[in-house]
């Protein structure tokens, strides 16, 4: 059974820093990354990773955002720094391996002084 438990979020002020992890288990998977999604908004792309270590990133990363992958572990990290109030959403660990893909239950990011 797959299962992506996330950790990490929390509040923090506006240029502050926060590490994200999602551990996974279950399977071996070629993509894990991090998706977000803000109140009235659709869920969208913050970073992935895949296995060998290629990386892509939502535009609105702008360097902030640095994702890295321990595959020992079965685990992806987001460090994000200078963060702004527009990073306020729920951010989802997604793990990928051929057609399936698979989702954490998400955790709370808050950016406000």
């Amino acid at each position: 059974q797959v299962q992506l438990v996330e950790s990490g979020g929390g509040l923090v002020q506006p240029g502050g820093s926060l590490r994200l992890s999602c551990a996974a288990s279950g399977s071996i998977f070629t993509i894990m990354g991090w998706y977000r999604q803000a109140p009235g908004k659709q869920r969208e792309l913050v970073a992935n990773i895949i296995s060998g270590g290629s990386t892509n990133y939502g535009d609105f990363v702008k360097g902030r955002f640095t994702i890295s992958r321990d595959n020992a572990k079965s685990t992806v990290y987001l460090q994000m720094n200078n963060l702004k109030p527009d990073d306020t959403a729920v951010y989802y660990c997604n793990a990928r391996m051929g057609m399936s893909s698979y989702w954490g239950q998400g955790t709370q990011v808050t950016v406000s002084s």
